[in-house]
């Protein structure tokens, strides 16, 4: 008889609660629909959108930049998006695969990612400690670890980006949550040092634009995540100054 060590076991048992609380509330962040179409084809084919859904779900974001640009861009931004990986959405470098597979010639990205890769898990079971509690006032190890790794993601992805050609890359990162999330503060904290670290560390031209406290919690959407469009037209207002000068 083929004996299994506990410690097999418990990876077994570790793997099916992420899959099965990914996909739990995948539809919780997704809602009925995997989000808005691709766009293809922009005045602007050169510059492309790729992320989650702070960007996707209300598609105001881009459509503030596109305003105040006069030019649209190709959006392959998608929600649910993990950075790398996961069952609810096309990934990150998914998304960017996609772009490039229409239309190589590309010279500027403005992207967001990672988020959904701490939020996913920690909506549900919290596998990863990223949740602050009464008896834990700090993220687990577990939680660092899942963070740094997705620092190597970013950082590989990023150099992968730089590689094809890409001139200029803007990340944007994340906002505090509000209400119940509000103890996964710390977890966004951490994670956002971490992407600022990978837009320095990388070998591409990366710019990070960092919105921690300059979003109110009136600018957050009913569930604790996604910007209203006020929220949106002033993330839009921040990517701008960047932005503008290299269209």
């Amino acid at each position: 008889m083929k004996t299994i060590k506990r410690s097999m076991l418990r990876k077994k048992v570790i793997s099916f609660v992420k899959l099965t609380g990914a996909i739990a509330i995948s539809g919780v962040i997704v809602g009925c629909s995997l989000g808005n179409p691709y766009e293809h084809y922009a005045d602007r084919n050169d510059i492309i959108t790729v992320g989650d859904s702070i960007f996707d779900k209300n598609s105001l974001i881009q459509e503030n930049l596109e305003t105040m640009a006069g030019q649209t861009f190709r959006d392959y931004t998608r929600n649910g998006a993990e950075l790398a990986g996961g069952v609810a959405a096309p990934s990150v470098i998914d998304q960017y695969e996609e772009a490039m597979d229409v239309n190589p010639n590309v010279d500027l990205i403005v992207m967001n990612g990672g988020g959904n890769d701490i939020l996913i898990p920690a909506k549900l079971f919290d596998p990863y400690g990223c949740r602050t509690r009464w008896y834990r006032r700090n993220i687990s190890n577990r939680c660092h670890n899942l963070i740094e790794n997705l620092y190597v993601e970013g950082v590989n992805l990023l150099n992968q980006m730089s590689n094809d050609g890409i001139d200029n890359i803007i990340y944007l990162g994340y906002y505090e949550l509000t209400g119940k999330l509000d103890n996964l503060n710390q977890a966004v904290s951490v994670g956002n040092n971490w992407l600022d670290l990978a837009c320095e560390s990388t070998v591409a031209n990366c710019i990070y634009v960092d919105p921690r406290g300059k979003i109110p919690e009136w600018q957050v959407e009913s569930d604790n995540v996604h910007p209203t469009p006020a929220g949106s037209a002033n993330l839009a207002s921040q990517i701008w100054p960047v932005l503008e000068p290299l269209l």
